[in-house]
């Protein structure tokens, strides 16, 4: 199973967003997401946000919050267990990343940017300030067929 970090760097009205362009073999190319990546051997979730923050920004996390956990089922890859957080204070100064362009993008302009389906599910419990929450997506074909939220199917616009 595969293990990662997602963050959501959180400034006044927006959102720190990586629009992914770099990479050719790349499942979230030219899709918008948050920062983040693979858990490395021995690493905790912690370890891997603060390392992988650092690695795609420049940036050193001082204050983030723990959101939930999102599972991924996609066709019949193997599953992935994505740990979710935001971040609201860090130092450091920006820097340009490998993987695509760095863009701060107003909150109520998240849901006009290609993104995952998925996705506009958890940010709309982000800004609704949801409890820790467990968010289990199945795709197939890159599209989403259901969505569970702490083990109760969500009515979406799933197919």
């Amino acid at each position: 199973m595969g293990l990662t970090t997602l963050c959501y760097l959180e400034q006044g009205d927006s959102y720190l967003m990586l629009h992914r362009t770099k990479k050719e073999q790349d499942i979230n190319k030219d899709k918008w997401i948050g920062v983040g990546g693979h858990f490395e051997q021995g690493e905790s979730p912690e370890d891997c946000l603060l390392r992988e923050v650092k690695e795609e920004t420049g940036l050193e996390l001082i204050h983030y919050t723990f959101r939930g956990i999102v599972t991924f089922l996609c066709d019949d890859n193997e599953a992935e267990y994505m740990h979710l957080y935001t971040a609201d204070k860090w130092s450091g100064k920006m820097q340009v990343c490998n993987e695509g362009e760095l863009v701060w993008v107003k909150k109520n302009e998240m849901y006009h940017l290609n993104l995952w389906e998925g996705d506009k599910i958890f940010f709309k419990l982000i800004e609704e300030e949801h409890p820790f929450f467990s968010l289990k997506l199945t795709y197939q074909q890159d599209i989403l067929i259901e969505a569970v939220l702490d083990g109760k199917k969500l009515v979406c616009n799933c197919l």
